[in-house]
């Protein structure tokens, strides 16, 4: 294996970075929070701008906010496409639209490099213990060439389809995530004032029908008003923002999701961004005046 060129150390990218150092892999890394890319730098990485990762590293990850930031990493003035050589492969597992992965995948074409997208599912405790769900857009050769890259940070990782399909898959998982989250929001406060200690609600419904792998993410931090970010409300309303967007363009009414897009607006207006989306239950709980906590 070649240098691996990894950029975003964010809440995400740090750890999956180290994952990777820590396999043996050879990476040179980049980020605008120069805290963060000592760290990595201190594991093992070397550090290095878009150009200098475009010219030494035939494998190129991407893990960073929006479309728009990946187009300009790839793309702006002094890029990583500058310098990119002939035969590499980037790999976007970034949270875009289908459109924008389709941009990507066509553009990095025309300098001989090929693309992948592969969003994740599984937050910060995923991305530190290596056990992300990995959903892939592209070509199969491309796609078995990363996967021994997914096998260091995910325990699974599915080639969905062609260019844009492991976005239109990691969208799909945000709209049941994100619902998911809200109607348990919504059933907690209703219970919590009704006069039932939410503990024992949980404990009484997370073994029948009603559990999930959200339900059992999300209420222990909730009632102990834990709000501090694996997936920051930030991330998850921009995610919703481009369902309803991408929704709109191809013909398919999403009415629970864009209800929920109206509940993020409202915690974008009071200051919510940063709260992880556990915290979706302050909106239901401001409507009903009550906590939904520990007793």
């Amino acid at each position: 294996m070649g240098k691996v060129g990894f950029i975003g150390l964010g809440i995400m990218g740090k750890p999956m970075a180290k994952n990777l150092i820590n396999a043996g892999m050879k990476l040179m890394v980049s980020d605008l929070n120069e805290e963060a890319v000592a760290e990595v730098v201190k594991a093992g990485a070397k550090k290095g701008t878009y150009a200098e990762i475009g010219k030494s590293c035939d494998v190129i990850i991407t893990m960073v906010p929006n479309g728009a930031i990946v187009q300009s990493i790839l793309f702006g003035e002094n890029g990583v496409a500058s310098t990119i050589q002939k035969g590499a492969i980037v790999c976007d597992m970034s949270s875009v639209t289908p459109v924008e992965s389709q941009e990507c995948n066509k553009k990095l074409k025309e300098y001989g490099v090929s693309f992948v997208d592969a969003p994740v599912s599984g937050g910060e405790p995923g991305a530190v213990k290596g056990t992300l769900a990995i959903m892939c857009g592209g070509e199969q050769a491309d796609f078995d060439r990363m996967k021994p890259y997914f096998d260091v940070l995910g325990d699974s990782a599915i080639l969905i389809g062609p260019s844009g399909s492991g976005s239109s898959a990691k969208l799909a998982n945000q709209m049941i995530v994100n619902n998911t989250i809200a109607v348990v929001s919504e059933a907690f406060v209703f219970a919590t004032k009704a006069g039932a200690d939410p503990e024992k609600v949980y404990q009484a419904i997370r073994g029948g029908l009603a559990g999930s792998a959200v339900l059992d993410a999300k209420i222990p931090m909730i009632v102990e008003r834990n709000f501090k970010p694996g997936g920051p409300i930030r991330i998850n309303h921009k995610d919703i923002k481009n369902c309803v967007a991408t929704a709109h363009a191809i013909d398919v009414p999403i009415p629970y999701t864009a209800q929920l897009y109206e509940i993020l607006q409202t915690l974008k207006i009071h200051g919510h961004m940063n709260d992880d989306h556990g915290g979706i239950v302050q909106y239901f709980e401001k409507l009903a005046d009550v906590e939904v906590r520990k007793k």
